[in-house]
């Protein structure tokens, strides 16, 4: 009878201990998707004061970024931010930049992807699509590694 009711015991143990790590895992899920949306706004408001170089402080300054978009692959932060400012060469054509419908998922302590949709409006025009992003948790901030973006135009 003794080991049944231990049996019982350690069982509920588990439980407990299962459930807490769950309400740990969801804290740090809301916590960290916080920081990653706070970014992603932080790149928004960049954007939209025509700072590219700004905006490119989200991603991380290593050779290894990867950026895809429009069918093409750029390899590196330089090329990519070389790549924002000459498809963006101005004001105009940068527009208004808003990111929504964020669905963050954490993988680990210090990885995360990111979905959402991406809308610039300018003058005559308002590009839309869609974004998959890489992060990493690197120095207590959430970088880009990898970013692919789609138009819905495509």
């Amino acid at each position: 009878m003794k080991k049944i009711v231990l049996a019982g015991l350690m069982l509920v143990m588990a439980a407990c201990q299962s459930l807490g790590t769950a309400r740990v895992d969801d804290v740090m899920q809301a916590r960290e998707s916080q920081a990653i949306e706070a970014m992603l706004r932080a790149q928004d408001a960049a954007w939209n004061r025509g700072d590219i170089d700004a905006f490119m402080l989200g991603y991380l300054p290593t050779p290894d970024l990867r950026f895809a978009s429009g069918g093409t692959v750029t390899r590196g932060w330089s090329d990519t931010n070389e790549r924002y400012k000459k498809r963006y060469a101005s004001r105009a054509l940068m527009g208004t930049l808003s990111t929504t419908d964020y669905e963050i998922e954490l993988l680990s302590p210090d990885a995360a992807v990111a979905h959402g949709r991406w809308k610039l409006t300018r003058d005559g025009d308002a590009p839309s699509g869609l974004y998959t992003l890489i992060l990493r948790k690197i120095d207590d901030e959430w970088l880009i590694v990898s970013d692919t973006t789609t138009s819905a135009d495509e």
